[in-house]
């Protein structure tokens, strides 16, 4: 059974190029295109889509717009098309606020020789789509601000296991809306923490600018050469992977524009074996929804140098490939629903940080 795609896109060059990609696939087929929501409206109803890619920004109707209005009244597994751009990327967040499973940015029409790569990453994407789990995402004030005070999760209260302990996160498809639910229940005194996210160029600084709004923690996109301070959190850019290094006393942030590892960079596989090297058992590892295999052995390599690590929940999962990889190779110790993660992290660091320095 092919999975049926409906397009939706107000440029008849999109619509003609997604509509070639998909019908290459054995696998898909488009059922429709429409070059805007109203005319969406009646092809989802006579097609009855398995997945809809639909643009951010269209006539008639705004895409956040309609995306909300569908997710409320008949959800169906949606991936948006993202211009990039400062406006594309707001936008594109926006829309995985409200439910969307994933994006994918424009093609490029002048570059013929990353069509191919384009064309497999569309696929992918699609396919993942296809088998999500769609959850209902309450709206998160577009203008929130920094909240005040700790939560009422177990905090680390000692400076130096703060600065000594690390928190090591991975994801991919969903990890957008995971890792902002992880970082609303960290404390302002947890230790570091390094995310890879699966996200291109562009989209990183919007991402991590967002999550900083949000959380009480500081959240930056990473620029290499920095201090891990307790309470900040740093996300790997999308032109690189993100890498921990040492420096005497120091961990610090270090960026690679080096080969794409899994396909991807940056690559949860990159951060993972890296906090395997440099931070050992001082290290907790997290990896979260997304479709592939990243990061299964990096965690593995982690496990392996001391570190203690948790996986995201089939149940909770958006998509459970990333989690499910990790768990199937041996590299986590326990498994939990996305909503008790935070709490599970902290409470092991609380029993565990002032054993694990003294050794």
């Amino acid at each position: 059974m092919k999975i049926k795609v409906l397009i939706v896109d107000d440029s008849a060059l999109i619509r003609s190029v997604m509509k070639e990609i998909i019908n290459s696939q054995p696998d898909m087929e488009v059922v429709g295109v429409a070059p805007d929501p109203i005319i969406a409206r009646d092809l989802i109803k006579q097609t009855n889509p398995d997945v809809l890619t639909l643009d951010v920004e269209m006539p008639k109707m705004d895409g956040l717009d309609f995306l909300e209005k569908l997710m409320r009244l008949r959800p169906m597994p949606v991936v948006m098309v993202s211009s990039l751009t400062e406006r594309g990327s707001e936008i594109t967040l926006r829309a995985l606020e409200l439910g969307a499973v994933d994006f994918v940015t424009k093609p490029k029409m002048s570059i013929q020789s990353g069509m191919l790569e384009y064309t497999e990453m569309i696929a992918d994407k699609i396919r993942a789509a296809s088998k999500a789990r769609l959850k209902s995402h309450p709206a998160v004030p577009h203008d929130a601000q920094k909240p005040g005070g700790d939560g009422v999760l177990p905090a680390i209260r000692n400076p130096l296991t703060s600065s000594e302990k690390l928190i090591i996160i991975g994801a991919s498809t969903g990890g957008t809306e995971a890792i902002k639910e992880f970082l609303m229940q960290m404390p302002s005194d947890c230790p570091g923490i390094l995310i890879t996210q699966h996200m291109p160029p562009g989209f990183t600084k919007s991402f991590a600018q967002r999550l900083d709004n949000l959380c009480k923690i500081s959240v930056k996109e990473s620029e290499g050469n920095e201090r891990v301070l307790p309470g900040h959190a740093y996300l790997a850019p999308g032109h690189s992977h993100l890498q921990l290094i040492r420096s005497g006393a120091n961990y610090m942030t270090q960026l690679d524009q080096g080969e794409p590892v899994n396909r991807h960079r940056p690559s949860v596989d990159v951060l993972f074996n890296s906090a395997a090297t440099y931070a050992g058992k001082n290290a907790v590892g997290v990896i979260l929804t997304g479709m592939g295999k990243d990061g299964a052995l990096g965690m593995l390599e982690m496990k392996n140098a001391g570190a203690y690590n948790f996986a995201q929940d089939e149940a909770s999962c958006v998509v459970f490939g990333m989690p499910r990889e990790a768990i199937a190779v041996g590299a986590t110790h326990e498994v939990g629903a996305l909503n008790a993660l935070p709490g599970m992290v902290l409470g092991y660091l609380a029993a565990n940080s002032s054993r694990a320095l003294r050794v």
